[in-house]
């Protein structure tokens, strides 16, 4: 009942935006639903937590990491709609978008939150690829949203890359079905039903079924080479909708391989699909650092960094054990801090109408709070203390050490070029001196408490994680783990 209401309540709240015509109405809506779906998300992680997989029906299944994605969306969701309120409201004032496309938006909004939920609750890979689909659509649309040639061409890009991405998975999801001689009591193809099935699948097919399924879905999650969608929607899109991309949209796609890993490892043997995923994430991890280090705007940075932290966290997941933890942990610490990072950046755009580094300059005396954010979010990212990206990434590099040595120290020598390449333009845009067309004072204070919200819950979370979670993220370890 608890999974049918958090979308049933994201679907009610984009039904009420398309059909009201006062603001404020739909914003409330709009967030209210996040709220409960927040509220509802953590009664449910709690409930994995001390009694496992959660199966209220046979269509829907949370199991422990089905459990830390959907806390994972439902915080970065509900901070994302609560600026998009106020962020929104400044470009009104601006005039970059009038009330129509305001009813779009949260419509869109309210609509991807609802997909995401259900791709991560669905308990069939079919389902599960058709929801991952209905996000390419709805965002699509949301990179669009300013209507402008650049945000076209970046909303097309990401279309049709995706898409044909999403035909190599669904592919490769098609060779697994063919496993399948005995369904579930109910005629449902379930995750279940295909593990127990798989077996009957020639080793050398599955092996080739996984490979489409991770480039398939791997395009999705932004890993390089099929990463090029991700710089151009991510730098073209509103700015809380970029913080959904990577803090959100990365993950749930990320699920999608994993379920798919603990398919093939049991009759493959986990040596495969490892080597498959530390293969894609160094290569992720090793083209962000050169790229970043060359970045002009700091839209795409950020963007950049997501593919250098989703390598890190493939990375980690390729490795298994005490790696596979971290790379739990990496994942929600990377979505909480870029979300804060773009919600940051978001409000630099308000006060410099620039997404490029070398216009902005003196952040730090023009809107001291939001740069003093995103300093911290900047530091953060890169993996200084006290932010647990720091002990996440040690954790990886040290389970990987004794096997893969030459793999990790590719990956130390990537992390020092990113640490150099954020450090020397985030100096520049938050030092320096400010323009002297650029009014000191915060554009709207209410913006600045998402980011600010976001980096707290990471600092507590690096310095304690709480009982539930920590049960969480060992049983997702024990399933999923190499």
């Amino acid at each position: 009942m608890e999974l049918f209401l958090i979308i049933g309540v994201l679907l009610f709240s984009a039904l009420v935006c398309s059909l009201v015509r006062q603001r404020g109405v739909i914003e409330v809506i709009s967030v209210s639903a996040s709220t409960v779906a927040l509220i509802i998300s953590l009664f449910v992680a709690l409930k994995v937590s001390t009694q496992g997989a959660y199966s209220p029906f046979p269509i829907f299944s949370v199991d422990a990491l089905g459990a830390i994605v959907m806390l994972i969306i439902a915080t970065v969701g509900l901070a994302a709609s609560f600026f998009s309120v106020f962020y929104l409201r400044e470009e009104t004032k601006k005039m970059i978008v009038g009330f129509r496309r305001i009813k779009q938006y949260f419509v869109l909004l309210n609509l991807f939150l609802a997909v995401v939920f259900f791709a991560i609750m669905v308990n069939s890979p079919i389902l599960m690829w058709i929801s991952i689909e209905a996000t390419t659509l709805s965002t699509a649309f949301l990179i669009s949203f300013y209507n402008k040639p650049s945000s076209m061409e970046a909303a097309w890009k990401y279309l049709i890359i995706n898409s044909v991405g999403l035909l190599l998975a669904f592919f490769g999801t098609l060779l697994y079905l063919t496993s399948v001689r005995t369904f579930g009591a109910d005629g449902f193809i379930s995750w279940e039903v295909l593990i127990a099935n798989a077996g009957h699948l020639d080793i050398q097919v599955m092996k080739i079924a996984f490979i489409f399924v991770l480039i398939g879905y791997g395009t999705k999650v932004g890993l390089f080479p099929m990463h090029t969608w991700l710089p151009d929607a991510h730098s073209k899109a509103p700015v809380p909708v970029s913080a959904l991309l990577s803090g959100v949209l990365l993950n749930v796609a990320l699920v999608a391989v994993l379920r798919f890993k603990l398919v093939t490892d049991v009759f493959v043997g986990n040596g495969f699909s490892a080597r498959l995923l530390i293969l894609f994430g160094m290569a992720s991890i090793v083209a962000a650092a050169l790229i970043i280090f060359t970045q002009k705007n700091y839209k795409r940075l950020l963007a950049y960094s997501s593919i250098e932290n989703i390598g890190i966290i493939t990375l980690g997941f390729g490795i298994g054990g005490l790696g596979a933890f971290a790379a739990l942990l990496h994942m929600i610490y990377h979505a909480l801090i870029k979300s804060s990072l773009f919600f940051s950046a978001g409000s630099l755009f308000l006060k410099y109408s620039s997404t490029k580094i070398s216009n902005i300059r003196g952040a730090i005396g023009a809107v001291p709070f939001t740069a003093a954010l995103f300093l911290m979010g900047f530091l953060a990212i890169t993996g200084i203390p006290p932010f647990g990206l720091f002990l996440t990434k040690l954790y990886i590099l040290s389970a990987g050490i004794a096997m893969h040595p030459y793999a990790v120290l590719l990956a130390l020598a990537s992390f020092i070029v990113l640490f150099i390449g954020f450090l020397r333009h985030g100096a520049a845009m938050i030092f320096g001196e400010k323009p002297t067309d650029i009014k000191p004072g915060e554009t709207n204070r209410w913006l600045v408490f998402p980011p600010l919200a976001l980096l707290i819950i990471a600092l507590y979370l690096s310095v304690h994680i709480p009982p539930f979670l920590y049960t969480l993220i060992t049983n997702a370890v024990a399933i999923y783990s190499s």
